[in-house]
């Protein structure tokens, strides 16, 4: 089977929904490929809040978006994803198209510092709030690497519980799909 980008697929999906104007976050901003997705379909007038735990991840992430003239939406949080319903604005809760997230370890980075399962259900679960009637949430899972066989697993298993006639679930897989490949969960909010 031809294995194929999650990532590519996330951006296709949201790319069909995102128009200029729209707000979205970027749980993980990593190294800020997602940032600077959501930035490009939602400019000019649309705004991007990342967050990310590590300060390496931030400032790839800004400078990337100041190369490409995108800047100017976007507001980056040195902080945990379990704290955007404090730090996105509260006229703005509900309203969210699209939240990302990429979970594991920051490439190029320190790889004992991951996405823990624990924290990324929090995470999820106030995204739900957030997030617009027909808005999106896409999780990028890697079970491959310590603990992310875990964080896939409860993953699956939260998806399993949300409420059906508010969210629909559906998980691609990069290649077939098995216990120890990439997937990526696609959350589609109804109602």
């Amino acid at each position: 089977m031809k294995r194929i980008s999650l990532l590519n697929t996330a951006h296709d999906l949201l790319s069909d929904i995102l128009k200029p104007g729209d707000i979205t976050i970027d749980a993980t901003v990593g190294n800020g490929h997602d940032t600077l997705f959501l930035a490009g379909q939602i400019t000019p007038s649309g705004q991007v809040f990342g967050f990310d735990i590590q300060q390496q991840a931030i400032d790839s992430a800004r400078d990337k978006l100041q190369h490409n003239a995108l800047s100017d939406c976007l507001t980056l949080f040195h902080s945990s994803h379990l704290e955007m319903a404090e730090k996105i604005p509260a006229h703005l809760h509900g309203n969210i198209k699209a939240i990302m997230f990429n979970l594991g370890y920051l490439p190029g980075g320190d790889k004992s510092l991951i996405t823990q399962a624990t924290s990324t259900l929090t995470a999820l679960n106030i995204a739900c709030q957030l997030l617009t009637t027909n808005g999106v949430i896409t999780v990028l899972a890697y079970p491959g690497h310590p603990g992310g066989d875990r964080e896939t697993g409860l993953i699956k298993d939260w998806c399993g519980q949300l409420n059906a006639e508010q969210f629909a679930v559906s998980t691609l897989y990069s290649t077939e799909p098995k216990d120890s490949a990439p997937r990526l969960f696609v959350i589609r909010k109804h109602r």
